[in-house]
């Protein structure tokens, strides 16, 4: 009889485990299931209020904020434009418009047309709602990928047991929902800045180059630099996606849990020749993707040059374009007043050092491209995102749609930078420039009670904040490298 009951209250506690075991797994679906469900919700919520804003655009007058329009950005001299288009003129004739002649076709017809007695604005705020929703579920995408890959690195390396560890945050998400919920975001959105849809290519080169589009990518970079220029930097990024795939600890720490493996492996005489030679390191380099991507990058580039000139045929070909955009945002031209740090500075300066400087700074974003491309290689995503960062910091005409951008990238990363340091004094640093810089521009512009440097002393510090947010984001990826690699050590002891 006691033998009966142990055996009964064995059985009677399996019993009790798996259906706890069964019911874990049934609240597990169903948390899966909710999931989508939120997303959607709070991304249509977001649409919702971006709706209700364009409807009272007239009285937030968003698009003539500094912050929001540069001259490369802004719907007005887009529309300026288009205008001496349609008299027979250059668009680029007078100082109003630098951007691209394919934007100006796209969007330009968007400026003038009503929609039953509707604000000729209402169109192209629709086309920039659009154009965040696409990017918000671009990113969405590509932070699946990177969900599944950090959690794939994890089981290769011995760090987790279940694919289904909650642990891993779904990063595709919150950097989707931290894009359409961003204030810059939805400032550039209503302010009729045309930051949204540079920003869909920035995304869309990225998307393409996670998901091995080498088409896509290729398109969305060539898009991306002819918009703006400097998203050419991503060309390394997208090249190290490619060629050796998506984020990934140091290769070196595989190799040591190959090791590690070997060694427990060597004193079993059961293990066979094949798992013995079966690799757990990443794929090698593949050129044949990169040579793939730099002949769409190529055939691209050349459609766009086509379809650039038959646009300007009869109003200066592509010299004239190559001058008014390319050469107005290296030579800085317009000194109008901005969130960034060169207006004030080339303002100042003697022309006789100004294409020296000139020369410094932009030679300044290049310095740092080989560097970082050595150290991170092994994060091409992340590496992608630094650049970004650094390019809004140092670029000619800054807007906060570039801040936009890189903080939703900055999100992927949540399971990696979990541990960040200053985020709370970084968060306060950028909520304090954003509702400081309109009180000092309107104090320096309107009230006439102060000067240019209360505007400037607030691009310093907002150039300050954005550089104490990317060195703590390097050191935070290093730092979480560092602790892989002291895990995965303790991992190995165990184990032998």
């Amino acid at each position: 009889r006691p033998l009966v009951q142990v055996v009964a209250l064995s059985l009677a506690g399996e019993f009790v485990k798996a259906r706890e075991m069964k019911k874990d797994d049934g609240e597990m679906a169903e948390e899966e299931k909710k999931k989508p469900c939120r997303f959607w919700i709070w991304a249509l919520s977001s649409v919702v209020f971006r709706l209700i804003l364009i409807s009272f655009a007239g009285n937030l007058n968003l698009s003539s904020r500094p912050e929001v329009s540069t001259p490369l950005t802004s719907i007005r001299r887009l529309a300026e434009g288009y205008w001496l288009k349609q008299a027979s003129m250059s668009p680029y004739a007078g100082s109003m418009y630098h951007g691209s002649p394919l934007l100006l076709s796209l969007l330009g017809p968007l400026t003038v047309q009503r929609i039953k007695g509707q604000p000729s604005h209402l169109l192209c705020s629709l086309v920039f709602v659009v154009a965040d929703i696409s990017s918000a579920l671009l990113l969405r995408g590509i932070g699946k990928k990177l969900q599944m890959a950090y959690g794939l690195n994890a089981r290769l390396l011995g760090l987790l047991k279940s694919p289904r560890d909650k642990g891993i945050l779904p990063s595709g998400d919150i950097a989707a929902l931290v894009y359409l919920w961003n204030p810059f975001t939805i400032a550039c959105c209503v302010g009729l800045s045309t930051s949204p849809i540079e920003n869909l290519t920035v995304i869309l080169a990225l998307y393409g180059a996670v998901t091995r589009k080498v088409p896509l990518a290729a398109f969305g970079l060539v898009m991306a630099t002819h918009l703006s220029l400097y998203p050419a930097t991503l060309t390394i990024p997208i090249i190290f996606l490619l060629g050796y795939g998506l984020d990934a600890p140091p290769l070196k720490l595989f190799l040591q849990t190959k090791k590690v493996d070997n060694e427990g492996r060597s004193t079993s005489s059961a293990v066979s020749k094949k798992a013995k030679s079966k690799p757990t390191t990443r794929l090698p380099f593949l050129w044949k993707k990169v040579a793939h991507f730099v002949f769409w990058l190529l055939l691209w580039s050349l459609c766009v040059l086509v379809l650039c000139a038959l646009s300007l045929t009869k109003y200066g070909g592509l010299e004239e374009m190559f001058n008014r955009t390319y050469g107005f945002i290296l030579s800085i031209e317009d000194l109008s007043p901005n969130i960034g740090v060169f207006w004030y500075f080339f303002a100042e300066v003697f022309d006789f050092f100004r294409n020296f400087f000139l020369i410094v700074f932009h030679v300044n974003i290049l310095f740092m491209l080989l560097p970082l491309a050595i150290r991170l290689k092994h994060r091409p995503c992340f590496l992608a995102f630094i650049y970004l960062a650094i390019s809004s910091i140092l670029k000619s005409y800054p807007s906060v749609g570039d801040s936009a951008l890189y903080l939703s990238l900055w999100a992927l990363f949540v399971n990696e930078l979990v541990d960040m340091k200053f985020s709370f004094f970084l968060f306060c640093g950028y909520l304090g420039i954003s509702l400081l810089s309109p009180v000092m521009h309107n104090l320096w512009i309107w009230r006439g009670t102060g000067n240019a440097n209360f505007y400037f002393g607030n691009a310093i510090g907002y150039a300050c904040f954005q550089i104490v947010f990317v060195v703590e984001s390097v050191s935070a990826m290093l730092n979480h490298d560092r602790a892989l690699k002291k895990c995965n050590s303790n991992h190995g002891e165990v184990k032998n």
